[in-house]
């Protein structure tokens, strides 16, 4: 097994009878060098967004969150939930009641989304992080209800962080009949003072509907005097998000579905994984284009040593040993621009991570970051390695099976 590798060895770095062989075998290295280079940026840069959305996301989106499969909402004192309050993983647990409602300040009105949440809520996610203004999260003090609008939000109803006159928010009567000579009878009207705060999420889905609001006061806009439409949890540190959410499906069954953060994003997450398989299979293609330069230059060299492999045929070696020889010869090329590539890639993105110097767009440019945010995933540069290998192979052990020499040498046996 080593004699072949020896020749093939051999033939790789010694001189050929024609020097452009040399410099086809040195072109086919730094193709294949460059497809997996390439590879390995682009697959850390989809790694760098996907990493960026998420941290964005845990913000304001629980670790764990189960909602009602059949209906909107359920009673808050169901004992499956106690049961999950009660996990010795579950460090925090919320309440929380959402819904649609139509918010009016002044001569401007939105459809928001309404979330009640429990004054834990901060404990629950960072929210902390993301509030700007001249206060801190406060939900309620007093008879006073505050209402913490996403940032867009509060620029689309011109409110600010601070407001004087009421922000009024409207939701529809669920049950009852509906005077229709008087439609304000069907709807339940409360007000929210302002908190000095609004939350940023750097994601126009919260940032321009939400509204965060105390969960009673929640409960009496929507009449779920009650009840809830999710359970929010954090797990305490170091706790394993995976096995606990197996628990928490024990016990709930199919009455709840248990989500991750991931899972609460999944349309997001989704396309982005979807984007990073085809650039990898684009990617992919151009490897394959690369890999014909194997072909070309380990067709070439075994033309140029049909001497030699005549030689090594009366001497006694077997076409399977004489093809080994040459497939060792394109295995050692193909492998050589996958080391040489992967090395690359990774120096790049570690210069990226550093120094950010191929950037999103102008410094005036309002995006979340100045330059691509890079991510190195070691079981993406694991799958770059296989895909390289694994085209290489192909390509070499098709250039072996068909070339004239080869097939001679194997007519004398």
């Amino acid at each position: 097994m080593l004699f072949p590798f020896f020749i093939a060895r051999r033939y790789l770095f010694s001189k050929k009878s024609t020097h452009a062989i040399n410099i086809i075998s040195m072109v086919s290295v730094i193709g294949v060098a460059v497809a997996t280079m390439a590879l390995v940026i682009v697959l850390s840069a989809f790694n760098g967004f996907h990493d960026l959305v998420a941290n964005l996301f845990t913000r304001f989106d629980p670790q764990l969150e189960l909602r009602p499969v059949l209906g909107k909402s359920v009673p808050a004192d169901d004992p499956l939930l106690a049961q999950v309050r009660s996990l010795p993983d579950v460090a925090v647990a919320t309440e929380c009641v959402e819904d649609n409602a139509l918010a009016v300040f002044r001569d401007k009105q939105v459809m928001v989304m309404i979330k009640g949440v429990d004054d834990n809520f901060k404990e629950l996610t960072g929210i902390q992080d993301i509030l700007y203004g001249d206060g801190e999260f406060c939900l309620h003090a007093a008879n006073l209800n505050y209402g913490i609008l996403g940032i867009q939000l509060a620029q689309q109803l011109g409110t600010g962080t601070q407001w004087r006159d009421p922000l009024h928010v409207y939701a529809p009567i669920k049950e009852g009949q509906i005077d229709p000579t008087d439609p304000t009878q069907g709807f339940v009207v409360d007000s929210l003072d302002a908190p000095g705060v609004v939350f940023y999420v750097k994601q126009a889905k919260y940032d321009s509907k939400y509204i965060l609001v105390p969960i009673a006061w929640a409960r009496n806009l929507f009449g779920q005097q009650g009840m809830l439409t999710s359970l929010a949890l954090r797990l305490k540190s170091g706790a394993d998000a995976e096995r606990v959410k197996q628990q928490i499906v024990a016990i709930v069954g199919d009455k709840y579905r248990v989500r991750d953060r991931f899972e609460q994003q999944d349309d997001t997450f989704k396309i982005m994984q979807i984007e990073k398989f085809f650039a990898y299979l684009f990617l992919t293609f151009i490897l394959v284009v690369a890999c014909f330069n194997i072909v070309g230059s380990l067709s070439m060299l075994i033309i140029d040593k049909r001497n030699d492999v005549h030689t090594l045929r009366c001497l006694g070696a077997s076409p399977l040993l004489l093809r080994r020889i040459f497939l060792w010869e394109g295995w050692m090329i193909a492998v050589a621009g996958a080391l040489i590539g992967i090395l690359l890639g990774l120096l790049l993105c570690w210069l990226q991570q550093q120094y950010g110097w191929v950037r999103l767009g102008d410094s005036d440019a309002s995006f979340i970051v100045d330059a691509y945010p890079i991510s190195v995933h070691y079981i993406d540069v694991f799958f770059v390695l296989l895909t390289v290998i694994a085209v290489g192979a192909v390509a070499v052990w098709y250039t072996v099976r068909n070339v004239a020499v080869l097939k001679q040498s194997a007519s004398y046996e």
